[in-house]
């Protein structure tokens, strides 16, 4: 089967930023890429609408701009986006992040190896060797390698990140019914790391230049800490219950967005 890709790009009050990531996409060689689709979750700074016009100037794939029904949060517009891959018969998921921190240029020598035919999953490792950071302190470094570490030891299998914001993913792992229980919101993303784990799933790490400048975090360390902690203590103490238990605060039976705008290219 051809590969069928899709561009995810999950974005929420990215004004500023999503021309910039929309125009990456100028360098891209045509048919790489079927589809991208920008996926607003709410945003109130009129994201969805910069995206609409800056989509005009993309001319190597359709563009799709769209946003949720509801606020699903950056786990649940995955599980948005995910289920239109599945829809539309799409081979391969490519995640970038729509506040312009991370750049497709760094993916495409890994389709051009063929890396994404050989593992389920390539993951895009801020902490990798040759990655490049720009506008991350010392103390954020020094404690992303200290919860990759920690997850390396109760699995068993390297990690190099978390979860950054540039991934690609093949059908059997976007297409896994078991992601609806996922958590929604920031955790989704060790959840789904883990989820690769537990599923002897292969999968790789890739390096990236990821930068930090006029965005906003949605990442609330200390929280956001205490809450991988406890995904943590969940795998190690209950393999069973944590492949099939429920871990979203609000469960939802689908996960659905509306189109706003296209451009056929």
């Amino acid at each position: 089967m051809a590969d069928r890709m899709l561009v995810f790009i999950p974005a929420y009050n990215c004004a500023p930023q999503i021309g910039r990531v929309l125009a990456q996409f100028a360098a891209v060689p045509p048919g790489v890429f079927a589809e991208i689709l920008v996926l607003d979750n709410g945003s109130r700074d009129g994201t969805a609408e910069v995206a609409i016009e800056a989509a005009r100037s993309v001319t190597t794939c359709p563009v799709t701009v769209a946003r949720n029904r509801d606020n699903y949060s950056l786990g649940g517009s995955h599980k948005s986006a995910f289920a239109h891959a599945v829809r539309q018969g799409y081979t391969h998921v490519v995640v970038l992040h729509g506040d312009d921190q991370g750049s497709i240029a760094d993916l495409l020598p890994v389709i051009e190896r063929g890396d994404h035919h050989r593992y389920d999953a390539c993951l895009g490792a801020r902490f990798a060797r040759g990655s490049r950071l720009e506008g991350y302190s010392r103390f954020r470094i020094f404690g992303n390698h200290v919860f990759n570490a920690l997850i390396t030891g109760v699995s068993f299998r390297r990690v190099l990140d978390l979860g950054s914001g540039l991934n690609i993913f093949a059908r059997p792992v976007f297409a896994d019914p078991g992601i609806a229980r996922y958590a929604d919101d920031l955790r989704f993303n060790v959840y789904l790391l883990l989820g690769l784990i537990d599923g002897g799933r292969k999968f790789m790490f890739f390096p990236i230049s990821w930068r930090e400048s006029d965005q906003v975090s949605n990442v609330k360390m200390v929280s956001q800490s205490l809450r991988t902690l406890k995904i943590l203590r969940q795998y190690v103490l209950g393999r069973r219950a944590f492949r099939e238990g429920e871990h979203r605060d609000i469960p939802r039976e689908s996960y659905e967005f509306e189109v706003l705008g296209t451009n056929t290219a």
